[in-house]
């Protein structure tokens, strides 16, 4: 939802959705780009385009199953640390990537649904969290994220002219 539409609405709606929009900016980095260009390394970090779709699903794993449901990391299937979570494997392709992504925000949206901003979330490493706490980190790391994005897809892009 466009964010004029949801100027009026309650603040979850307006939260909601531009989480939303960041979401789909980082599932749509990866559009029309080959395997190559998704994996390629453009700074001595191993932050790729490829690896910044993988690591926010780790992030909404982290945050909306880890902090949910107190399961550990081994048991949801995710690296035991951030940085761990840029690895690309060479089953890694965009599709894959983009499709566990999409899943993940799925259920993020999921276990989210029944609760308001301020319902308590207990699972998390740091003790008890409101939901609201949850939804700002979400969005200052994601949109920090959509920023890393933009910048190595211009990058890559801009190869091809060239």
């Amino acid at each position: 939802m466009p964010m004029d539409d949801v100027i009026d609405q309650p603040l979850r709606v307006q939260w909601d959705s531009i989480l939303d929009d960041h979401r789909a900016a980082m599932h749509d980095c990866l559009d029309g780009l080959t395997e190559e260009e998704a994996r390629r390394r453009l700074v001595p970090s191993r932050t790729t385009l490829l690896g910044l779709v993988k690591h926010v699903t780790f992030v909404e794993r982290v945050w909306f199953d880890e902090a949910f449901t107190g399961r550990p990391r081994s048991e949801i299937g995710i690296p035991a640390t951030p940085d761990e979570s840029f690895v690309l494997d060479d089953g890694d392709t965009v599709d894959s990537v983009r499709t566990a992504y999409a899943e993940a925000c799925a259920a993020s949206r999921h276990a989210a649904a029944a609760l308001s901003l301020d319902d308590i979330v207990s699972g998390n490493r740091r003790g008890p969290l409101p939901l609201r706490w949850i939804y700002l980190h979400l969005l200052r790391e994601i949109a920090q994220h959509c920023g890393h994005a933009e910048i190595l897809r211009e990058q890559i892009l801009a190869t091809r002219a060239a």
